[in-house]
């Protein structure tokens, strides 16, 4: 028999699929959606239908409608359906309280069928059938989509962009957008370009960041403004990266530091009660740069777990160890996690560990092991007994722990402890997954210097301002300046970071100079922005916050591909639509461009 399919006519929603209660008992309704399930119990037939509101169950009596019962045996998985009949409530022990709709059922008089489908790859049901490769997935994402854990975070993506356009415009902000084709500038990371056929052999680039934009609309005039936005960078990806991302893009004038702080506080105590149910405790707790990256080995802390990396550079430089004398005479340090009660550890776990380190350049990973007959480990017999005390005191290393140290430059040793911290408390269970610990990291260096290069590179961007107190040390010890930027932290991710701007044009062509970007160059790229640093630029500084981090961590979700509706993949490919894919050589020679074979 072949199926028919209907026409909608004139038939119109009168609820969603999940609205209905038992209050609306005993009323005729008309409800649409995708069959997720089809239940045939040998007369009556039960479907699940859903939409993006929810699921309700509708029954199909023979005795009710003949017609549309036997219509409803040709129902399969993602036939879309309309149905129309009486609610009424479910019989006793046949409620379903996992479901809002769960007390009641709709009673059908009258069935259209307005699509059929083929089989999906998947299940579309969460609960039925393995886990899903992700590349098939992201293939059919218009049915990805369709699942609830997707679907639910959609839904939380759209609420979140709206409490934050609410919480601006209370606060007197104006969203204003600002351009998509804009001009290529060093920023950090590579640019998307985009060719122009009306001016052959120029390029237009795809924003990195609103930076420049937003810096011209404080000296228009506009002293509060916002965007939610989306932005482009050509870079290496991982799970919490993606080629075009959306940012919270924030900027005001005449704005200090701890107005901005109070500012931006006020936001995540509006969002994250909203989302979680959860308070959030103000004042967020500071850090310096360097307190945090003495403590932490990273600049984006998890204080959720204690185990802070410990300054050893002293007890174990004096010891007998050449690894860790070398170390010493050559202008390294030497640092350790003590990992309580885990001296159990066997040797393969830590050659696991030595392995991990590795990965961020580390070339061994040193251990002690605290037991109650005294210290185990290869390098023990080098250590004399005042200095293991002194070790102790400073470690608070005690018998059944486990002492893990790395010896090297300073860069490499908080970035490798600092990893590995993160990496154990995730293997050991050591992180509380029901807490949200806030914090601002602030202080930054206002450059790194590149050795290889021979040169300074901005840290942030070359539009931060340097601490006021800092700017003599322009002329004499760039290295030391500290910049007005800050980053905001949340469980060991950043969610958020910016700066007080330059706002004087003296001094922004005096930090060009400085990053080696001479008149010439600094005139080519940046001209329209130092001229309009002359025209009256009002103090100013501003933010961006990562919505797509932020949904992550909301969600919980692994990926931040699981928060954005069409997103890539590592390779940055778009498995959907296959982009990016080969044009039409027409569409080449029209731009001017000519492709190596």
């Amino acid at each position: 028999m072949t199926l028919t399919i209907e026409h909608l006519g004139q038939w119109q929603r009168t609820h969603n699929c999940g609205s209905l209660t038992r209050e609306h008992t005993g009323e005729k309704v008309l409800i649409m959606g995708w069959v997720l399930r089809r239940r045939d119990h040998g007369g009556l037939i039960f479907v699940d239908l859903r939409d993006r509101w929810g699921i309700t169950q509708v029954v199909f009596n023979p005795e009710r409608d003949s017609g549309s019962h036997q219509k409803a045996e040709d129902l399969r998985s993602e036939y879309v359906i309309a149905v129309r009949g009486e609610v009424i409530g479910r019989p006793q022990g046949m409620v379903n309280r996992e479901l809002p709709t769960g007390e009641i059922e709709v009673l059908v008089d009258d069935l259209r069928i307005l699509n059929s489908s083929l089989t999906p790859p998947f299940a579309i049901d969460e609960r039925e059938g393995p886990e899903v490769a992700e590349n098939v997935r992201l293939k059919y994402r218009y049915l990805d989509l369709r699942r609830q854990s997707l679907r639910d975070n959609m839904v939380l993506r759209s609420l979140v962009s709206k409490w934050v356009r609410d919480y601006f415009y209370s606060e007197g902000f104006l969203e204003i957008e600002t351009p998509f084709l804009t001009k290529s500038t060093p920023e950090g990371a590579r640019d998307y370009l985009v060719p122009s056929r009306v001016s052959p052999g120029r390029f237009y680039a795809l924003p990195q960041s609103p930076q420049l934009f937003k810096q011209l609309l404080m000296v228009s005039g506009y002293d509060r403004y916002f965007q939610i936005v989306h932005c482009f960078r050509d870079e290496d990806l991982r799970a919490d990266r993606q080629p075009e991302f959306t940012q919270i893009d924030v900027e005001m004038s005449f704005i200090t530091r701890d107005c901005l702080f109070g500012l931006m506080e006020g936001l995540m105590a509006d969002i994250f009660p909203r989302a979680l149910g959860i308070d959030v405790q103000r004042p967020f707790p500071r850090l310096t740069y360097s307190e945090s990256m003495a403590r932490f080995g990273l600049d984006r802390p998890d204080t959720r777990f204690a185990m802070e990396l410990v300054d050893l550079t002293g007890p174990l430089g004096r010891s007998d160890a050449r690894l860790f004398v070398d170390t010493v005479d050559g202008g390294g340090v030497i640092k350790g996690l003590n990992v309580k009660g885990q001296e159990s550890m066997s040797r393969r776990e830590l050659d696991d560990l030595t392995e991990f380190v590795s990965i961020y350049g580390a070339r061994g990973l040193a251990w002690f092991k605290g037991a109650q007959d005294g210290w185990k480990s290869p390098l023990a017999k080098y250590i004399d007994d005042d200095l293991r005390g002194e070790i102790a005191q400073a470690a608070d290393f005690s018998d059944g722990d486990l002492l893990l140290v790395i010896a090297g430059s300073e860069d490499l040793v908080n970035e490798s402890l600092g990893q590995l911290r993160v990496h154990l408390a995730q293997r050991l269970g050591l992180i509380p997954e029901d807490q949200y610990h806030f914090l601002w990291v602030v202080d930054f260096p206002l450059f790194e210097y590149d050795k290889d290069a021979g040169r300074f590179n901005s840290m942030h961007h070359p539009f931060t301002s340097p601490l006021e107190e800092d700017i003599p040390l322009l002329a004499t010890d760039p290295g030391k300046v500290r910049a007005r930027a800050y980053d905001m932290v949340l469980n060991g991710a950043e969610i958020g970071g910016g700066s007080i701007r330059i706002h004087r044009e003296d001094v922004q062509s005096r930090i060009f100079k400085l990053l080696n970007i001479g008149p010439e160059e600094a005139r080519e790229k940046f001209g329209f922005l130092l001229d309009a640093l002359q025209y009256g630029a009002p103090p100013h500084g501003g933010i961006a916050f990562g919505l797509d981090r932020i949904l992550m961590i909301l969600t919980g979700a692994e990926s931040i591909r699981d928060v954005i509706p069409f997103p890539k993949t590592q390779r940055a490919t778009c498995l959907l639509t296959d982009a990016p894919s080969p044009v039409d050589p027409d569409q080449l020679v029209e731009l001017g461009i000519r492709l190596r074979k």
